[in-house]
């Protein structure tokens, strides 16, 4: 992602749309450490394709916490992890599960977690606020609504071409007879 360094980048908040930048990259990887970037949010080089945070290796947004036994909150990162332990929002208890080799552990366990980070930094003053790990039902709601909305759509159109291509199977049938 050496290119990605020399270009600018923004980001867009899912809860209300706003976009900030343009930005280095470097400050947007500090921004995801800090916590200010959701896993919901997008970012792009060029205001036209976005693409949802946790899909650029480079943020490390490889955590999931679990909430409860059937409730996540992520992918985020370690650093965003440390802001909400800071933040009482999780505690030692916690488990949270690294998505890149499915290990499942307590953060009280994780060595990574206990030691401070290499880089401290402040964030600029216009950088978003940090984004709580407590997601709003009703943008869950909506989000599983507009997935279902999607799958059906999906599923509608293999089921016509399905339909077409039986149609078809069956006229060269008829054919041969």
């Amino acid at each position: 992602m050496d290119a990605a360094a020399n270009q600018s980048w923004f980001l867009r908040k899912h809860v209300d749309g706003s976009v900030f930048g343009p930005l280095r990259f470097e400050e947007v990887r500090r921004w995801a450490d800090g916590a200010q970037i959701a896993p919901h949010d997008k970012i792009s080089h060029d205001q036209e394709i976005w693409q949802k945070a946790p899909m650029y290796p480079e943020l490390g947004m490889d955590w999931l916490v679990e909430i409860t036994s059937d409730r996540y909150y992520g992918p985020t990162t370690l650093g965003a992890v440390r802001e909400f332990i800071r933040l009482g929002e999780i505690g030692e208890e916690t488990f949270v599960i690294n998505s890149c080799d499915g290990s499942r552990r307590q953060i009280g366990e994780l060595a990574e977690l206990a030691q401070e980070p290499n880089d401290t930094f402040e964030l600029s003053a216009n950088a978003p606020p940090a984004t709580p790990m407590s997601i709003d039902v009703r943008d869950r709601i909506t989000d599983l609504e507009h997935s279902l909305f999607e799958e059906r759509r999906a599923f509608d159109e293999l089921e016509a071409r399905y339909r077409e291509l039986e149609t078809r199977y069956q006229a060269v049938l008829a054919r041969e007879s």
